[in-house]
């Protein structure tokens, strides 16, 4: 009798059934789970939680009689209720959380991962190699280029560099209020959202589950056919010209020219292999610009694999990096996505966009929440839970990385060479959020002080001794004791404390 497979929300794509002589088999019945404690320990999005329903009974839908879809109170629950103690398979899940669970029961046998590019031992081989210190995405980034001949003329990168960021900072267009991309992919919700929609509303209705956020339209696939579809529109008409305004921001246009498939990459809809490839078609076919390609191909053979693979190197111990010592508790207004309640124009902006749409680009993310963040000190495991929450594509192994390297530097620079934050000048030029504002980028003090450029120069100042060996920053660190005003700056922030700016 051949052994069930076990599929966990985040394993909907083909990929995930098909045998291929490790231990699962072609035609193996299906088991999926539905965990109702899932959504009862922590307060997700709406819209996450009806993407992740939708896309599960949506896939449960495609394989008819094949599966048993099982509706428990925990995985262990229903699994049981599923198989009883008969042997299933189950292909290596996507956080140490599920991973434990699995490795736990007697009759699961887990198999390799899928849905990368890069095998676990191909990566800490590499990372070996490097002393597992200097660890930095360039190198990695490279290896995989040539590995999997990624935009690659015979030995050397197409077109001669390997890196074309710089042709991909421009700020955005002057007096546009979009850039005039055509519209990404929507799909149509049908009968199955329906249900999810109904049930999330009793669940909330009856006090077992709270949410946050708003549940609008169905914004992102949740099935093969419709990711496949945002897939074709993004390379088509869009892809073209995504380069050279990817880290800009227009309050208007929250989708600009980004691909938006992230949220299919990871429920396992689409596999990083046939984005980049169909990426790289549209560049030798002569249908979009080096410079926009490569920057596609960098953020999913590059930087996703990057950050899942130093999920599982750094170990279990990277959840608790504090090298900054940051422990104030996030605010209600910001847990809340209390939009309405802040006025610095770039902040509300950015925080009502996530909290309609359980979605903003990496930009917004890093360098205006992000940012935000770690000038107020609040402790980077909080702020990792709540981008985890919160976003449409957010896993465990996604925002432990990016949250705690990248965005709020808690690891000291394992992964990231300096912090990354700024003050309201690179927002003011990057985007067309500061026009507006009632607080202007170049004040730090008074009235219409820029609560980013003031929170900078606090920042800074809380850190000088640790950041003061940092070759990327002591320069700027110079700069403190040259503030005339650098005392009422502090006052002025410590009596602003976490309220809404």
């Amino acid at each position: 009798m051949t052994s069930a497979h076990w599929l966990f929300g985040d394993q909907l794509g083909p990929a995930f059934l098909a045998g291929d002589g490790d231990g699962s088999a072609r035609s193996a019945p299906v088991v999926m789970i539905e965990s109702r404690a899932v959504f009862r320990r922590r307060r997700f999005h709406r819209a996450k939680a009806h993407l992740v329903l939708s896309a599960m009974r949506h896939r449960a839908a495609e394989l008819g009689d094949r599966v048993t879809y099982v509706r428990a109170e925990t995985y262990r629950d229903g699994l049981r209720q599923a198989v009883g103690s008969e042997p299933v398979t189950v292909r290596h899940p996507t956080s140490r959380a599920a991973l434990g669970l699995v490795r736990s029961l007697d009759n699961v046998t887990v198999l390799p991962p899928r849905g990368f590019l890069v095998g676990h031992e191909d990566f800490a081989a590499w990372a070996h190699g490097h002393r597992g210190d200097s660890l930095r995405l360039e190198s990695f980034y490279r290896r995989v280029r040539r590995d999997h001949d990624l935009l690659m003329d015979g030995g050397e990168p197409a077109g001669g560099r390997w890196n074309l960021d710089h042709d991909n900072r421009e700020p955005p267009p002057k007096d546009a209020r979009t850039l005039g991309a055509p519209s990404p992919y929507r799909p149509r919700e049908d009968d199955i959202d329906a249900e999810v929609r109904h049930d999330l509303d009793r669940w909330e209705r009856d006090g077992d589950v709270s949410f946050v956020g708003r549940d609008g339209p169905r914004m992102f696939p949740a099935d093969r056919r419709e990711a496949l579809a945002a897939l074709r529109r993004f390379v088509t008409h869009r892809l073209a010209g995504f380069g050279a305004h990817e880290d800009a921001v227009l309050a208007d246009d929250d989708a600009m020219s980004h691909s938006l498939l992230s949220s299919s990459l990871n429920l396992g809809l689409l596999d990083p292999a046939e984005c980049v490839e169909r990426a790289e078609a549209a560049w030798r076919a002569g249908d979009a610009p080096l410079n926009s390609v490569e920057g596609f191909v960098r953020q999913i053979a590059g930087w996703r694999e990057y950050v899942w693979q130093l999920y599982w190197y750094f170990g279990e111990e990277y959840r608790t990096s504090n090298a900054l010592r940051h422990t104030a508790p996030l605010p209600d207004w910001w847990n809340d996505l209390d939009a309405d309640a802040v006025t610095a124009r770039c902040l509300a902006t950015v925080l009502r966009q996530v909290r309609d749409t359980g979605w903003t680009h990496h930009i917004p993310r890093l360098m205006i929440l992000g940012s935000h963040a770690l000038q107020r000190g609040w402790d980077p495991a909080a702020v990792t839970d709540w981008f985890h929450r919160c976003f449409v594509d957010g896993y465990d192994w996604v925002m432990l990385p990016n949250v705690v390297g990248m965005s709020q530097y808690a690891d000291g620079g394992r992964m990231t060479s300096k912090p990354y934050t700024s003050g309201g000048a690179y927002i003011d030029r990057m985007s067309d959020l500061c026009g507006p504002c009632r607080y202007r980028p170049d004040r730090r003090v008074g009235a219409d002080a820029c609560p980013f450029t003031a929170g900078y120069w606090n920042f800074l100042d809380r850190h000088r001794g640790t950041l003061a060996h940092n070759p990327r920053v002591s320069r700027v660190l110079g700069g403190l004791d040259r503030l005339k005003d650098l005392s009422a700056l502090l006052e002025q922030e410590r009596d602003r404390g976490d309220g809404p700016p």
